[in-house]
């Protein structure tokens, strides 16, 4: 996972095909923006190499883990992720998988068209 945090609040985010690795610089970055204690949005406009994988057991267990002790601050900091995504198909999937994820990382995850539209979704997020 990669951040680039120079139009903080925005925060865009690069997934890739790798794995989780929750000692990467990615991670590391993510703690850094938590440990700021400002509200930010996290942004996925790269869907060009989206994971459709499993994840191994010992990834899964690392990413609870790490869940574990950032759950305050990720509830409290991080107020949404926008993926942006034209395919019709591709939103409806993510739409579907949208509560899962919330339950998951304490933040709700939103679907838009364009990097327009996620913006204003942002904009409005950061505002309440």
């Amino acid at each position: 996972m990669l951040l680039n945090t120079t139009y903080f609040p925005l925060v865009w985010m690069k997934l890739g095909s790798a794995g989780i690795d929750t000692g990467d610089e990615g991670f590391a970055t993510f703690e850094a923006l938590l440990l700021r204690e400002e509200p930010f949005v996290l942004l996925d406009a790269d869907n060009s190499q989206r994971e459709e994988r499993e994840h191994s057991h010992e990834e899964r267990k690392q990413l609870s883990l790490w869940m574990k002790r950032h759950k305050a601050a990720l509830r409290a900091f991080v107020k949404g992720q926008i993926n942006v995504e034209p395919d019709a198909g591709k939103q409806a999937t993510i739409s579907t998988f949208a509560p899962m994820f919330e339950a998951f990382w304490g933040y709700p995850l939103f679907v838009v068209n364009t990097q327009e539209e996620a913006f204003k979704v942002a904009d409005r997020l950061l505002a309440n």
